[in-house]
């Protein structure tokens, strides 16, 4: 009988630990998809301070990127300017349609960034409360009741809670009910 309890406690261990490696892979990952998020909206809002510049500009030299650090000199000989708008299909675009696409982009974005932190904090309930649970378990009682009147924390034989007085729904908790009976 001891050796089954501690082969199960074991297997819970196991269990606990394979949850928690799920968790925090999960973690990692949207945190790496929001960095990316955020890295991609301080570009598009710093572009967009960019284009600000560019108004009223036409006929100025300019630095054009032309690649991994790489700028050359050019003449901003128009205000409008080529827009991908996907497929590597271009449009042309004035300075200030060209803002509110990007405008559009970053909004995008920001709920991208929303939805990602909303997963991020229900991962991070779930994992609370299986930490939580799995510590009451190993406090001998499979679940700890918010009342502060509660001594539901004893053993189920010695509980004397009931569910009028802490007001516990749990399934887990029906023994009391069958303790009151015993009362």
């Amino acid at each position: 009988m001891k050796a089954d309890k501690e082969n199960n406690e074991e297997e819970q261990r196991e269990e606990i630990a394979l949850k928690f490696q799920m968790f925090e892979q999960q973690i990692r990952m949207i945190q790496e998809q929001l960095q990316a998020v955020e890295q991609a909206i301080i570009e598009l809002g710093s572009l967009n301070l960019q284009l600000d510049e560019l108004i009223g500009k036409k006929d100025s030299e300019i630095l054009a990127p032309i690649g991994r650090g790489i700028y050359a000199k050019a003449k901003l000989i128009s205000e409008e300017f080529l827009v991908d708008i996907g497929n590597k299909n271009f449009v042309k675009k004035s300075i200030p349609e060209t803002k509110k696409i990007l405008q559009g982009q970053i909004k995008k974005l920001e709920k991208v960034r929303e939805e990602l932190n909303a997963e991020l904090d229900k991962i991070n309930t779930e994992l609370t409360e299986v930490f939580m649970k799995h510590q009451n378990m190993q406090d001998g009682h499979p679940h700890k009741c918010h009342c502060e009147d509660c001594e539901c924390e004893e053993d189920e034989d010695d509980c004397n809670c009931n569910d009028e007085e802490c007001g516990c729904e749990k399934d887990e908790c029906k023994h009391k009910k069958s303790n009151e009976k015993k009362k």
